[in-house]
């Protein structure tokens, strides 16, 4: 979810074409097409999981948070070790559906250790990594797999979205804001992927960051608009995508809707403050 600081200077609250215009577009890279399908070799997520069950909370608006502060330097150190393990995986000697699972977890993961490495920030967005033109730390590179250093970027829009070509890897990548689809509630694998990623592309959807309609108006995340490519390429498109997820009052309400009246965005951090005292 990377946009330059041009677009930062957009007010939060909206969408311009401008916006939609400097969302990176999806570019493979060849290299990373390279995979086994005969492989049954998985990947240890385990350490994720706990890191996971131990910091991420819902809370009374349904939007998954972070406790940051509270994550202790051990658990700060796993995380780091756990990314470090998968920086080491020989990635083109998995099948597809466990490569899947790695990149998406690797990309969190990666995420969480970022913000932990800056912590506190209001915004993601605040962390300045790339050059004078940038806002946020999606261009940096911050892991190394096979040999090769790769940006947030670089695991969204030239490995995930180009080779997968599946709009529900939006559900799943966090860019660590409210507005942002929730972190999974547990790693990917690739026995699990589907169910994850059709459960977190039910949540996001009928959620009110995903999609509301108010007096016959729809409003949807900035995501559809930036990313629209990957929904069908126009507004309709997009509504087809949230009718095929949207529970039934949310259907209810997009059966007499043609068009999308607005978009939005939260970028603030996704932090849930300190554990409550005992």
């Amino acid at each position: 979810m990377r946009l330059s600081i041009l677009a930062a200077a957009i007010a939060l609250t909206g969408c311009t074409t401008l916006e939609a215009q400097l969302a990176p577009a999806a570019e493979p890279r060849a290299r990373w097409e390279r995979h086994d399908a005969a492989s049954k070799q998985t990947v240890d997520h385990g350490a994720f999981g706990a890191f996971l069950a131990r910091y991420r909370v819902v809370g009374a608006d349904g939007i998954a948070r972070i406790r940051y502060a509270a994550v202790t330097q051990p658990d700060r150190a796993a995380l780091g070790q756990y990314v470090a393990r998968l920086e080491a995986v020989q990635v083109d000697a998995l099948a597809r559906p466990e490569q899947f699972a790695f990149w998406v977890n690797l990309y969190n993961a990666a995420t969480l250790r970022l913000v932990l490495e800056r912590y506190p920030v209001k915004s993601i967005r605040d962390i300045a990594l790339g050059g004078l033109f940038e806002t946020g730390p999606w261009g940096a590179k911050l892991v190394t797999v096979a040999g090769e250093r790769l940006s947030l970027d670089d695991i969204e829009h030239r490995i995930l979205r180009p080779i997968w070509r599946d709009p529900r890897i939006h559900y799943v990548v966090n860019c660590a804001s409210l507005g942002c689809p929730d972190v999974p509630p547990v790693p990917l694998t690739g026995a699990t992927a589907e169910r994850v990623l059709d459960a977190a592309a039910r949540g996001y959807i009928n959620h009110l960051r995903g999609a509301a309609v108010r007096d016959g108006r729809l409003t949807v995340s900035s995501i559809y608009r930036w990313y629209r490519s990957d929904f069908g390429g126009s507004e309709a498109g997009v509504i087809a995508h949230l009718r095929r997820y949207a529970a039934p009052a949310l259907a209810a309400q997009l059966a007499g809707v043609s068009a999308i009246d607005g978009y939005r965005y939260d970028w603030a951090l996704n932090d849930a403050g300190p554990a409550p005292a005992r």
